[in-house]
């Protein structure tokens, strides 16, 4: 294993902001994994470190096949990781929203150019992401239709969905969407947490990640268990918005089998505690997507449902 700083930025009142990366094996570029872009996502810096940890055991044990080469990068934004601020301490601004970057623009731009100079031409990239809304995901593989994809080859992490998405014009300038422009297999991984640590899914997400190059052949080393993973299209997955603001009590969490009609969730009302509404489900399903904060607002996606056939 080498650990070296794959880019640097000068700070003048706080130490220079460092992005780090493990690499293991020598020769090709094979596969790049991307943590922590965002201030809160520790849940993504955890599964890296524990991927690292893994990896610096196959790599002593030989398990590395021969001219191929891995990195891994925990965090890219960690300025904002020792403040819990999920975008850049300084102005707000989103990283992974400045691929592929700008050498000569904004602080963010320049952050994001210098790193993706440093991986663009990896075989494949994956990155542990977060989802813009506050809530739980069941463990998938997201991926874009920019027509560079391989829907097959993402069923190979041995997770229990892969979630196909036609991109926004927003996700032009996120670091998979530009990976694969840059003709590199891209791929997210998606796990419950973002802001708190959850064990066992950082551990599916990692084993998912060494599953994946095994069977892509960088690794000698079999993952046992894994998943006939179900490919959904995002379109597909059936929303439930709340029609009051409130308190959010949920009744139902991920993965849970729901009924037509049975209760997900009610809003409270935050003053009296009296049932503002309750949330039901629109179909018999599986819970892809919960809420998890505190407070909802109206008119918001609190589930995400798979509808049974």
């Amino acid at each position: 294993m080498e650990k070296k700083v794959i880019f640097e930025l000068k700070s003048l009142y706080r130490d220079n902001l460092r992005v780090t990366g493990y690499q293991f094996g020598t020769g090709e570029e094979s596969v790049c994994i991307v943590g922590a872009i965002r201030g809160n996502e520790v849940q993504q810096l955890f599964s890296c470190s524990q991927l690292i940890k893994r990896l610096a055991e196959l790599e002593n044990r030989g398990c590395i096949k021969k001219g191929k080469s891995i990195m891994v990068i925990p965090a890219i934004n960690s300025y904002s990781l020792n403040i819990a601020k999920r975008f850049w301490p300084t102005d707000n601004t989103d990283i992974n929203r400045m691929f592929p970057g700008y050498n000569l623009g904004e602080t963010t731009q320049r952050i994001a150019a210098g790193v993706f100079e440093k991986i663009k031409d990896y075989k494949y990239g994956i990155q542990f992401a977060s989802f813009y809304m506050p809530g739980e995901f069941t463990p998938h593989v997201r991926m874009m239709e920019t027509g560079y994809g391989n829907v097959k080859m993402a069923q190979k992490f041995g997770l229990p969905f892969v979630v196909v998405r036609k991109p926004r014009p927003y996700d032009t300038t996120t670091l998979n969407y530009n990976w694969q422009l840059w003709n590199s297999n891209a791929f997210s991984v998606y796990t419950h947490e973002t802001d708190h640590i959850d064990k066992k899914s950082a551990e599916l997400a990692v084993n998912a990640v060494l599953r994946f190059m095994e069977n892509e052949k960088i690794l000698k080393y079999h993952v046992v268990g894994g998943y006939l993973s179900e490919i959904i299209k995002e379109e597909n997955l059936r929303p439930v918005r709340t029609a009051k603001p409130g308190i959010f009590d949920p009744k139902v969490k991920v993965e849970d089998e729901v009924s037509q009609g049975e209760v997900l969730a009610e809003i409270l009302d935050p003053y009296d505690g009296s049932v503002r509404e309750e949330i039901t489900a629109p179909a018999e399903g599986t819970v892809f997507f919960a809420h998890n904060h505190p407070l909802t607002y109206n008119n918001t996606v609190v589930y995400k449902i798979i509808e049974k056939m």
